[in-house]
């Protein structure tokens, strides 16, 4: 790595000549003195708020963060940047900006960054978008930096189960359906989500943060420890000294984001059982490192991946008793032994993940969170890509938890998730029906919103796993069912998905990794030339820019792509 250039350059420029004076003299205001200007400056992107649990103790994290860097010699700076919670944005329109505001995160950092010339980040996230958008903005900057996740949340309980924010969207299915009363569905409400910390099962910010982890861009462990822990506070300072150890060593972003790296995290994520999300998000990271990512790629690694995690929504635990026996580190401890991870991989540490592995503890005795490998789940990957005439460019499934493999039944199409709200409501959803809601996706939505409602009032109504969900839009990491996301071509721009109509035949087969619709090719080719494309949704503001810029879901859908 000698032939790189010594990046504190970037801010050394602040304390160099009579010209900078004015520079100077704003970073004293702050409380710089004169030894701070020969130190490297060092950022602390926080995305605390008070908008959501998941991010609501991250100020104090920042903090502790600061300190780190300062005690190594360092000159830390916080600032802030925004986050949105997508449970609290779910089911209404507020929805709409949540993928965009993955990209508001990720260009705020890099703007700031940029713009006060820093020489290395610490980056601290907590909801679903900051952790993708932290690593978007550092692969795209490239300096040293280093990820901290915010942790998980407690379960909550309710006569002495855990529940969870899932509980309480299917508990409005079961209210709706009379199997629990109002006063029921108020107790869930109120106990579901007991303080500080992300969604607590397998869902995607506990996805995305495990992802991050097995990048090597976070500090063993962070991934899995819970919000409220000591741990966490305290592997805060320990990013910060760590990020002044990696500028000294100019050990870069790119130099740990690798394509090698990137089949370590879908192979964390196979395992885990984790979100559909984690391919819309590595996909983006990739694009922003330069490494060349696809869904075949995904798909490769799944047939090769046991899913062995027991974890929440479609099985028993939350992430905190995850981290209990052992975390993720265990779990990658065991993946590595059994020849499934690139242990050559370096880490934010400055070692490799086989050296950081060296020294985990292995999973405790007698746990039953992690299934054995002669034992697993299912014995590939539950993350599933299919690929047909519904869906050319591909289409994400999660199958973990399913006894069907295949699903074929007749559509019942609604150009938006209202629509097809009041129909499950309605009662006009049944058995082995395929529910279609599209003109979701990145561009139709605009945002790609989630569907974990819909999915929600599905189970509430029991009908999970006998009606099939199809959508470009996509799901939360708490859906589960037979759902199939993130349709390509989206029916915005003209794809299949626009050309179904009622009652088509509609066939998925997880085994084929095959998504088809039962028309001749005469029809489609009347249907596609009776189609028109309907106006965007959104004609001013942040919606109608993303919307403008926004790439396919089959690529991350990103804003940033040269399609020239």
């Amino acid at each position: 790595m000698s032939d790189k250039p010594d990046l504190r350059i970037r801010s050394h420029v602040i304390s160099e000549g009579a010209n900078r004076a004015p520079n100077r003299a704003m970073l004293r205001a702050v409380g710089f003195r004169d030894d701070d200007f020969r130190k490297p400056m060092i950022g602390i992107a926080s995305t605390w708020a008070e908008v959501t649990p998941c991010n609501m103790h991250i100020d104090g994290l920042a903090r502790r963060a600061k300190q780190g860097v300062g005690e190594a010699g360092g000159a830390p700076l916080i600032f802030n940047t925004i986050t949105v919670s997508d449970g609290i944005s779910m089911g209404h329109e507020g929805m709409l900006f949540s993928l965009p505001s993955r990209e508001v995160i990720a260009d705020s950092i890099e703007t700031t960054a940029n713009a006060e010339r820093f020489d290395g980040l610490v980056a601290i996230g907590g909801c679903d978008k900051n952790t993708p958008a932290c690593l978007m903005a550092i692969a795209r900057m490239n300096i040293p930096s280093v990820y901290v996740y915010g942790g998980t949340i407690q379960p909550g309980k309710l006569d002495g189960k855990s529940i969870d924010i899932v509980s309480a969207f299917e508990a409005v299915g079961q209210y709706q359906e009379g199997r629990i009363d109002e006063a029921q569905l108020h107790q869930v409400e109120c106990n579901a989500c007991p303080g500080a910390g992300a969604c607590g099962g397998m869902y995607t910010a506990n996805t995305m943060a495990a992802a991050a982890e097995a990048l090597g861009m976070s500090l063993p462990g962070s991934s899995s420890a819970p919000a409220i822990a000591p741990d966490k506070a305290d592997e805060c300072a320990s990013a910060g000294r760590a990020v002044m150890e990696l500028l000294a060593r100019n050990v870069r972003p790119r130099d740990i984001m690798t394509k090698p790296a990137f089949e370590n995290a879908i192979v964390v994520v196979m395992a885990l059982g984790g979100s559909t999300n984690a391919f819309l998000h590595l996909l983006a990271i990739a694009h922003s490192a330069g490494v060349d990512l696809t869904l075949d790629d995904f798909e490769r690694i799944r047939r090769r991946v046991p899913h062995l995690a027991d974890l929440k929504p479609s099985g028993r635990y939350a992430m905190q008793d995850l981290n209990d026996v052992g975390g993720v580190p265990g779990v990658m401890k065991l993946l590595l032994e059994r020849g499934l991870l690139h242990g050559d991989c370096m880490t934010v540490t400055g070692r490799t993940l086989a050296e950081n592995l060296a020294e985990a503890a292995p999973l405790a005795d007698g746990q039953t969170i992690i299934r054995p490998f002669e034992e697993p789940l299912k014995p590939d990957g539950p993350l599933v890509v299919l690929k047909g005439n519904l869906a050319p460019e591909g289409a994400v499934a999660k199958m973990s938890g399913l006894r069907k493999l295949r699903f074929s039944g007749p559509a019942r199409v609604y150009d938006g998730e209202e629509e097809a709200t009041r129909a499950i409501m309605n009662g006009d959803i049944r058995k082995g029906d395929v529910l279609v809601i599209r003109y979701c996706g990145p561009k139709g939505g605009p945002g790609m919103p989630e569907m974990l409602s819909v999915t929600a009032m599905i189970v509430g109504k029991g009908l999970g796993g006998e009606v099939a969900l199809l959508t470009d839009g996509r799901f939360s990491g708490g859906s589960h069912g037979f759902v199939v996301g993130h349709i390509a071509p989206e029916a915005q721009v003209g794809g299949p998905i626009a050309l179904l109509r009622e009652g088509d035949t509609v066939t998925i087969d997880s085994e084929t990794q095959s998504i088809s619709f039962d028309v001749p090719d005469e029809e489609l080719q009347r249907r596609r030339s009776e189609w028109v494309r309907p106006p965007l949704k959104a004609s001013s503001g942040v919606l109608y820019k993303y919307a403008k810029l926004v790439s396919s879901a089959s690529t991350g859908a990103v804003t940033d792509m040269n399609t020239d």
